[in-house]
């Protein structure tokens, strides 16, 4: 099928391309994976990918050109302009014009960005803002319990995730995985023209003032935080080993183990939700982009231990990769997952497969069940890696 034939075949289906002519569906592209019910695509778009899904209610490039490469876009999705690769956008998220957002990123439920926003291995929460000209790769971010009450970054905002020891062990969480699910935390604000040098780590309720540039974590909720300008210095820099090397490989460690939990909310919670607005191929897209996010943490902290083994004589990687693979498929407590499980069913039965006002109706008591279900996995994973490597 040659590439005018594709684009009559979408037409006739329902999609509504416009100035078609300058539209390009690739021939692997699988016409039966994007949706007729009112999808629109503007002119100079270009669509490629044997995975790509565009679900119904889509609007691709409505503020400029787009390209799209083997992503998985739910419903009512909003990709305003610029370059999309390998990532997954849930029910109601947007991206404005000038987009970079690359391998492995997760945007869930109306998670947003304003224009010129790069992301890679990144997943946002519901409802997480994020604003303009913001380069946000290598995060984890959760918080906040509705479009209105949301946490948000600033726009100009950097999270520097790489060192002048050469690596990237540098991933930073936002929040966490097993209470940011439940849909009730307070929000994090990072304020914009601001910076945070990874890896990091940020309580719930926590306000970063704009123009400050976060250097550490900050594990107690409620707290505002203003960085003073640093005095000039000028002194000799030994490039050869960082002194906080503890903290980078445990922050790393606890990072990879909250994305293992997630994958358990996934596989046993999202995948109740299964329905025409979230498609068997759209869970698909979820779980793979996980599972590169995983690979990604493991592999850069990998690169990590073995470029200062001589100097981290406490740990001895083999044994530590070994744990992890180990331990990706670890369930954490069957009691709490199943009373927690149960109560998801009851939601389902009331509120139908919808996912956000099924999380949001959750009754205090099984949330917590949840969230001990959840960090059951994350302490055990974090266990038994210490156990392996550090005494």
């Amino acid at each position: 099928m040659n590439e005018k034939n594709r684009i009559t075949r979408l037409v006739e289906k329902g999609v509504k391309i416009l100035t078609p002519e300058s539209v390009h569906i690739h021939e692997d592209v699988n016409p039966d994976q994007i949706s007729g019910d009112q999808v629109v695509i503007y002119g100079g778009c270009r669509i490629s990918g044997r995975s790509t899904l565009i679900s119904g209610k889509v609007r691709i490039g409505n503020e400029g050109p787009v390209v799209i490469e083997n992503c998985q876009i739910g419903p009512d999705v909003e990709l305003k302009g610029g370059y999309f690769k390998e990532s997954v956008f849930l029910k109601g998220a947007s991206m404005g014009s000038g987009a970079h957002i690359r391998e492995g990123t997760i945007l869930e439920e109306e998670a947003s960005g304003a224009h010129t926003v790069g992301l890679k291995q990144t997943i946002l929460f519901p409802f997480v803002t994020l604003g303009s000209l913001i380069n946000f790769c290598d995060c984890l971010m959760a918080g906040g319990t509705s479009r209105k009450n949301h946490s948000e970054v600033g726009s100009s905002y950097i999270h520097f995730n790489f060192t002048p020891y050469q690596d990237k062990a540098t991933p930073s969480l936002i929040g966490d995985v097993p209470n940011g699910v439940m849909l009730r935390q307070k929000p994090i604000f990072l304020g914009g023209q601001g910076g945070m040098v990874g890896p990091c780590r940020i309580s719930y309720g926590t306000v970063i003032a704009a123009g400050s540039i976060c250097r550490k974590d900050e594990m107690r909720p409620d707290r505002l935080i203003l960085s003073q300008e640093p005095k000039s210095i000028n002194v000799e820099f030994k490039s050869g080993f960082p002194k906080a090397w503890k903290r980078i490989y445990l922050s790393n460690l606890n990072y990879i183990a909250n994305l293992m939990a997630l994958m358990k909310w996934y596989q046993h919670v999202r995948y109740r939700f299964l329905s025409d607005e979230f498609s068997i191929l759209l869970f698909r897209g979820l779980i793979e982009k996980l599972e590169m996010g995983i690979h990604e943490r493991i592999f850069r902290l990998k690169e990590f231990a073995l470029k200062f083994h001589a100097e981290l004589k406490e740990i001895e990687w083999g044994p530590i990769e070994q744990v992890l693979n180990d331990l990706k498929e670890y369930e954490g407590e069957s009691r709490h997952r199943d009373a927690f499980l149960s109560s998801i069913e009851e939601g389902i039965k009331t509120h139908g497969k919808s996912y956000i006002p099924v999380i949001q109706q959750i009754r205090p008591d099984d949330a917590v069940i949840g969230t001990e279900w959840l960090q059951g996995i994350l302490d055990h994973i974090l266990f038994m890696c210490k156990k392996t490597s550090l005494t």
